[in-house]
């Protein structure tokens, strides 16, 4: 696993300040209204996941999770032009899914640095972007990640970022954003026999509480399966 070349997990605070605040003001410079729910659950330490349909996505998560909580991704994230390089700064994590071997040991040392720091995670558990804003099948990274640390899951549901800007556009129109903070799941108490059930649990939150036209498509289960392999 890596983060930035100073060795250290925690978050460049400064940074962080400057990101929250643009991402207070570039919402409204965009005209985009946002509706927030369940701020109550959002100062937990957690493990926070997200569904993720637009490139607004990571910058309300950098604005919406509390101080101390660090992302994590595919190290070829520092690539992507802008956002790779805000990562980077702000001393988020980053994993090596080159084989699975290498991306469960680079999962352990993620969790460990987060025990040793009492941080909390920020994971989008799709492992990619919609396309569409329909909700993809979920990886089993955030399980994981919650089955070694122990850290409830506190679920966010973001609705209409994917109508702001859509992929694989360069320009951001204005929509109708909505964030929704969900009750914490507790995980304390799951056992590694379950994944796959802990999984499907989580996904099925979302299914509830998505809008009909982010609600994802009816697939068989060889497909669901053919989605989500290998890199689970």
């Amino acid at each position: 696993m890596e983060n930035t070349g100073s060795g250290s997990f925690l978050r460049n605070r400064r940074l962080e300040s400057f990101l929250d605040t643009n991402s207070d003001t570039n919402m409204w410079i965009l005209g985009n209204p946002i509706k927030i729910e369940g701020t109550e659950f959002s100062n937990e330490r957690a493990i926070y996941i997200s569904n993720h349909a637009s490139p607004l996505d990571i910058f309300l998560i950098m604005w919406l999770t509390p101080t101390g909580t660090v992302g994590i991704a595919k190290k070829e994230i520092i690539w992507y032009p802008l956002f790779g390089q805000l990562y980077v700064l702000a001393n988020h994590l980053r994993i090596d899914r080159s084989n699975p071997s290498t991306a469960i040991r680079s999962m352990k040392e993620a969790v460990q640095a987060v025990i040793k720091h009492n941080l909390s995670l920020i994971i989008f558990p799709e492992g990619t972007r919609s396309k569409n804003g329909r909700l993809l099948p979920f990886k089993k990274g955030f399980v994981h990640l919650a089955l070694q640390s122990g850290l409830p899951i506190v679920p966010i549901v973001l609705t209409g970022t994917h109508l702001a800007w859509r992929k694989g556009s360069l320009h951001v129109r204005p929509a109708p954003i909505s964030v929704k903070y969900l009750p914490p799941i507790t995980t304390d108490s799951w056992t590694d026999d379950k994944i796959d059930d802990y999984v499907k649990l989580v996904h099925d939150i979302y299914v509830e509480n998505l809008p009909e036209p982010q609600k994802p498509f009816l697939v068989s289960e060889e497909t669901a399966k053919r989605l989500i392999s290998p890199k689970s």
